[in-house]
This record gives structure tokens, C-alpha cells and sequence, in this order.
């Protein structure tokens, strides 16, 4: 691949199905980058001393997508030496150990791949649509992201 066909890309994918890191992560490699970063958030069995037994995510998609974008623009501001940017998240029913979400990132150095990962999961949380729900072994409760910045406006 030559490096004018190289050109920096977003991977934004909302879906029901099993999201896959090697997917995600392959998406971002670049013969101009020496680091990929990754978070990948999982669902794990419990909250609070309750026993999770799976999580649901719905999202306002069409908006979703559309803040997920903002996101990546603000990266190729804040670092413009990242190349792609994949930001994949799960909805519907996620099974315990199984990722609701995968953030990839390239650049040539390690920091700016680094930074720019943190920045789209903590932003993510804050600001775009996307919500989840704790099934327990007898209850269920709606999740707000302590970030979201739709829930500090109203206290």
C-alpha cells in the first residue's frame, strides 16, 4: 500500500453482533504508524455486591453515530499525528466477559495512540447516546454514566 493510499480513516460501527478486537484492531493498522492502542470495555459479573447476569445497551443510533464522529474530529485536533480511529460498540444483550466496546487507535508513537484512546472512551461516556442496563438475578436497573454530562446538568 502506498502511503498516499494511507489516508487517515474513522471505523464507526454500532451492532447487535460479537464485537471481535482482532477486527477492530486490524482496521487501524498502518504501515506510518509504530503504535495501536486499545481499551476494551467487558462486561463483568457483578456491581455493588450484586450478581450480574448480563448487560442491554440500546442507543439513539443516528445520534450516536453523529457524536461518535465529533469525537474523532476532536482527536485529529488534539493529536494530529493519529492515523485511524475505531470505535465499535455493542447493543443489545452482552454476555459476562464478552466486550461492549472496542476503541482503536494508531499513530506513529505510543503517547498520541495512548491519550487519544483515553479521550474516546472518556468522551464516549460522557456524550453520546448509548445506555445500559444491569440484569441482576432478581432486579434490573438503568445505568447513568457518572460522566454523562445530561445527568450533572440536572442536580
Amino acid at each position: 500500500m502506498g502511503e498516499s493510499e494511507d489516508v487517515p480513516k474513522d471505523f464507526i460501527k454500532l451492532k447487535s453482533e460479537k464485537l471481535s478486537v482482532d477486527e477492530v484492531s486490524e482496521l487501524v493498522i498502518s504501515p506510518n504508524c509504530g503504535a495501536v492502542s486499545l481499551f476494551i470495555g467487558t462486561t463483568r459479573n457483578n456491581f455493588e455486591g450484586k450478581k450480574v447476569i448480563h448487560l442491554e445497551y440500546e442507543a439513539y443510533t443516528s445520534m450516536a453515530e453523529m457524536e461518535i464522529k465529533k469525537i474523532c474530529r476532536d482527536v485529529r485536533q488534539k493529536w494530529p499525528s493519529v492515523k485511524h480511529i475505531a470505535m465499535h460498540h455493542r447493543l443489545g444483550v452482552v454476555p459476562i466477559t464478552e466486550a461492549s466496546v472496542i476503541i482503536a487507535v494508531s499513530s506513529p508513537h505510543r503517547t498520541e495512540s495512548l491519550e487519544a484512546v483515553m479521550y474516546c472512551i472518556n468522551t464516549l461516556k460522557a456524550f453520546v447516546p448509548i445506555w445500559k442496563k444491569e440484569i441482576y438475578e432478581d432486579e434490573y436497573s438503568w445505568k447513568e454514566n457518572k460522566e454523562c454530562f445530561w445527568a450533572n446538568s440536572e442536580k
